[in-house]
């Protein structure tokens, strides 16, 4: 069995979750780079270790509580654990649209992808946390989701689907609040991705440093919050 923090990252085959599982493989961690698409995925993993970093891959839908299973009893098999969860998977497709013409399908395929799969991870990954006596869960929001600042109709499926992954992150702080179990959410920012597009100011890297950070958050570090440039914001 190593000794090295297991650290499992979904949606890791691009983006910010590809910089997050090549940022916390740079800590000397395990990591378990997991993608939808295999092909995706693998390919992540050999970019990465044509730079020198070594990563796993497996594949996980998190709208499929078979594929989370089959990550997860992957995990427990090969390591007897899991340290670090990083609830990154996520899609944007109603960029077009105001809460006025949305179809609610759309709504509720953004609320399976963007909140009802870290609740299942979240669900599967916190008793094996607990047996081992420690646990890092940081999930990926955004600032479009903060209620403060509300103020447009556009986007309401990814807006609403963020809002309610930081309510997920205040619900599961409150249940873990005696274990060594750390739960926080935060926004990497605009930064040129896919879902960011070109015109964003940021980058990729500088977008995964803050959940690095919160991955790493020693025992006595912040619960339940959100964050953006490693800095605490309002809800």
């Amino acid at each position: 069995m190593t000794t090295k923090k297991i650290a499992l990252g979904t949606g890791g085959n691009k983006g910010v979750g590809f910089e997050i599982c090549k940022q916390l493989a740079q800590k000397d961690m395990l990591v378990i780079l997991t993608a939808r698409a295999i092909s995706r995925g693998q390919a992540a993993v050999q970019k990465l270790r044509a730079e020198g970093i070594g990563v796993l891959f497996h594949q996980l839908d998190v709208t499929d509580i078979e594929s989370i299973d089959t990550a997860l009893n992957f995990i427990k098999k090969e390591f007897g654990r899991l340290d670090i969860l990083v609830n990154n998977a996520g899609i944007f497709i109603d960029q077009q649209f105001t809460g006025l013409t949305v179809d609610p399908e759309m709504v509720i395929a953004t609320y399976r992808t963007n909140v009802i799969g870290p609740l299942m991870l979240c669900q599967k990954c916190i008793p094996l946390m607990r047996e081992n006596g420690y646990g890092r869960i940081v999930n990926i929001s955004s600032e479009l989701g903060l209620l403060h600042g509300m103020n447009t109709g556009q986007f309401p499926a990814y807006r609403m689907s963020k809002t309610g992954i930081n309510a997920l992150t205040r619900i599961m702080a409150s249940l873990v609040k005696d274990d060594n179990i750390i739960i926080n959410s935060m926004s990497p920012g605009w930064v040129k991705t896919d879902m960011g597009g070109q015109d964003a100011p940021g980058t990729a890297d500088e977008g995964a440093k803050t959940a690095v950070w919160l991955a790493t958050l020693d025992n006595d570090g912040p619960r339940g919050r959100f964050f953006s440039d490693f800095a605490e914001r309002d809800w």
